[in-house]
């Protein structure tokens, strides 16, 4: 038994009926079919290379090169910071740090409840308000550590039993 993601084929499939005959098919199908199904199924993959007589590899290429293209389901929220010169000189590799620790992932790492998708962007084009993230769709500027900490309060849905960085310091001197 396979542990792959749920996606419709159907829905798949008629994405990429609708678009194969367009000029430069493969990017708006695979912006597609990440709008209908949350990410780019492993197994579409073939679907698509035979839709636009192409080889899988040359589809995975594409895929694997813009970062834009998951191949698995992303969490409830997926947050994004910017690692662009303005926001590093404002204070984003240290507010990346306390994400990475607060979230217990990496970049491109979904939580294990599933709730938060951490992905590094070179560019919100919020340099005067840096440091800068993107909560979903939504460009949030001035980040602290504090702020962010109030962001994921807010968005998380179910007890992520996430520590602070207080009580994380603290368990480590007792």
């Amino acid at each position: 038994m396979t542990n792959r993601a749920q996606w419709n084929s159907q829905q798949v499939e008629q994405v990429i009926a609708s678009l194969k005959n367009s000029p430069g098919a493969l990017l708006p199908i695979l912006h597609g079919i990440q709008d209908t199904q949350g990410f780019v199924p492993p197994d579409s993959v073939p679907m698509i290379a035979d839709a636009l007589n192409q080889t899988s590899a040359e589809i995975h290429g594409v895929i694997s090169f813009y970062h834009h293209f998951r191949t698995s389901p992303s969490g409830q929220n997926v947050l994004q910071i910017c690692r662009a010169e303005a926001c590093q000189a404002r204070g984003s590799r240290e507010l990346e740090e306390h994400v990475k620790t607060k979230l217990r992932v990496d970049y491109h790492a979904t939580t294990l409840d599933q709730e938060f998708t951490l992905e590094p962007v070179y560019c919100l084009g919020n340099c005067a308000c840096g440091p800068s993230i993107r909560v979903n769709d939504e460009i949030v500027g001035r980040v602290t550590n504090d702020k962010f900490d109030d962001l994921v309060d807010e968005l998380t849905t179910v007890e992520l039993g996430i520590m602070s960085l207080n009580s994380v310091a603290s368990e480590k001197q007792s």
